[in-house]
């Protein structure tokens, strides 16, 4: 069965409702840890069909925000999510509670026990309409952005599509097209402040209701996040102002003795070279078929994974209008499949997102015989799965690139190198945000200018540019919709930095480590995890400055003016 066939029924929430209600009961009048056991498993079953729903119905809006039959279904799934999702925390209750719960633990491992206990921490039927507030607001973000029309050199572009023109050679060009896409900001920038103004107000009066300071440690017990806390996160965001800005400082000074440009601003950060950035070669469709042959000789569990992924239609790469923007990947429990989205615009992006979702995609499917709440790792768990992916594709990357070859190489890791401090300012800023809800739009946006000149100080903006205004936040997604989850990318590539290493010296090995992190899925917490696979631990004093220092090696005998 292809994607298109996957046949989508809306969930009635009565009925979900009255289901849980059922199996709950029952639980409660089990007789044994093994009865117990089994109505556990079908509450899992069930949940598995309401996720695949979900699920569905969100891919085939996010392919089509226009699409007014899926854009009812969305909005009908702000309404309905949070109100089964009360009933979902009342059976875990009871699972929690549970009079064999020892025997339980031992049967199904005493993280899930862990998760639950969250679970019913951060959230409360009294909260199910601020819920569903803080729902539509992301989805209203998300139309904004899908629905984007963006006029330059007489042709209309969407927020993805124009992107490759802001990567020209021409300067002219890509000034012209980071400045059509500034604008669109601007234009648009007193809807997307009323957006985030309400969503942290919601998130903030969610947390207050809850029993919580602020939202800052709900956002973090939402994400399940058991083995760490803010603070470890502020000290481990002074490890890259103290071991990784300085050496962003030092690519930013090459990159512009590379371009010619004295004082290079905004605009100049998305060009690495005069010659034109790495650039792939051919449509999606060869693309596809030169990852095919990529993961064929990776190993054969790749291989068998990508081929039913082609053979379903388990995609939708293209940018078009109306798609909403970024790239993602899911899974839809039912049918045993994940599902990659991706707005390609030929850049060398469209091969990182390809081999990032990708990553994601290996392990969900690696994992899917697991519980169901630990098919996927904690956010900051699954991106090591896909940044480390984009790396180990570095021996086949010529298959997608050829001639650019050397020149992706250098920009793919000295690039992954520079988003670190953005990654760190973006978390910083959300959490000055969370702890001053009652901000102003004008202080927000005076807040991420002061962090903008502390994480990235060669960042410097065009005088016509209103995103020196501190308008930049506005494109970042996961600051609207999935507040706290961004650090997680720099957690994870952190991690995926190590296995570049070990992948220079010994690829078997490396990919036999990495098969192995798959393989646990999320049945280990993220540092519990790391421990597992003998990866190190980014929390720890030092470990950037030590995963650093051959990343720095490579990179410092390269001649980049050569490109």
């Amino acid at each position: 069965m292809k994607f298109q066939d996957f046949k989508y029924e809306r969930i009635d929430k009565e009925q979900a409702k009255a289901k849980m209600t059922e199996l709950k009961e029952q639980f409660e009048k089990a007789t044994s840890a093994q009865e117990q056991l089994e109505i556990i498993k079908a509450y899992n079953d069930y949940n598995d069909y309401i996720d695949t729903m979900f699920q569905l119905a969100s891919v085939r809006y996010t392919i089509n925000t226009a699409d007014e039959f899926y854009a009812a279904e969305q909005d009908y799934m702000d309404e309905a999510a949070p109100e089964i999702t009360e009933f979902n925390v009342l059976f875990e209750k009871a699972v929690v509670e549970s009079k064999f719960r020892t025997e339980l633990e031992k049967e199904l491992g005493s993280l899930l026990f862990k998760q639950y206990e969250l679970g019913i921490k951060v959230f409360d039927a009294s909260v199910i309409e601020l819920i569903q507030e803080e729902n539509k607001l992301n989805s209203e973000y998300t139309k904004v952005r899908g629905t984007a029309k963006i006029e330059f050199n007489g042709e209309t572009y969407n927020l993805s599509s124009i992107g490759k023109l802001t990567t020209d050679k021409d300067r002219n060009i890509r000034r012209g097209a980071s400045l059509a896409v500034a604008n669109w900001y601007k234009e648009n920038e007193t809807k997307i402040d009323e957006i985030y103004d309400k969503a942290v107000k919601v998130r903030t009066e969610i947390a207050k209701k809850l029993g919580y300071e602020n939202f800052i440690q709900l956002g973090y017990d939402r994400l399940k996040r058991v083995d760490y806390d803010a603070s470890d996160v502020k000290k481990y965001r002074e490890q890259i102002l103290k071991d990784v800005v300085p050496y962003v400082e030092a690519l930013e000074r090459r990159r512009a003795k590379r371009l010619g440009i004295e004082k290079p601003l905004s605009y100049d950060l998305n060009l690495n070279f005069l010659s034109g950035n790495p650039t792939p070669k051919g449509d999606m469709k060869h693309l596809v078929n030169q990852a095919m042959e990529m993961y064929d000789e990776m190993s054969k569990e790749t291989s068998a994974f990508f081929r039913m992924m082609v053979e379903k239609d388990l995609f939708d790469l293209e940018s078009k209008a109306g798609k909403a923007s970024g790239g993602y990947c899911t899974y839809f429990p039912k049918f045993e499949a994940p599902f990659i989205f991706a707005n390609f615009n030929g850049t060398q992006h469209d091969v990182d997102v390809l081999t990032h979702e990708a990553g994601h995609a290996f392990q969900v499917y690696t994992s899917r015989n697991l519980l169901p709440s630990q098919r996927w790792p904690g956010y900051e768990g699954c991106e090591i799965h896909s940044m480390s992916m984009e790396f180990l594709a570095w021996p086949w990357i010529q298959k997608f690139f050829q001639e650019d070859t050397e020149k992706y190489k250098f920009s793919h890791l000295s690039g992954a190198i520079t988003f670190l401090p953005y990654g760190a300012l973006v978390d910083h800023f959300q959490h000055e945000v969370y702890a001053n809800p009652n901000m102003t739009p004008a202080e927000r946006k005076a807040t991420w200018k002061a962090l903008e000149a502390k994480y990235q100080p060669w960042k410097q903006y065009d005088e016509e540019d209103p995103t020196s205004e501190g308008l930049w936040w506005f494109r970042q997604l996961h600051i609207f919709d999935s507040p706290f989850y961004y650090i997680d990318y720099t957690l994870a590539q952190v991690i995926a930095f190590d296995f570049w290493g070990r992948n220079q010296v010994d690829r078997k090995s490396t990919w036999d480590n990495y098969y192995a992190l798959c393989q646990l899925g999320g049945s280990k917490s993220f540092v519990g995890l790391l421990n597992a696979t003998n990866l190190p631990v980014p929390f720890k004093e030092n470990t950037i400055a030590r995963i650093m220092a051959p990343l720095k090696a490579y990179l410092d005998q390269v001649d980049d003016t050569k490109f």
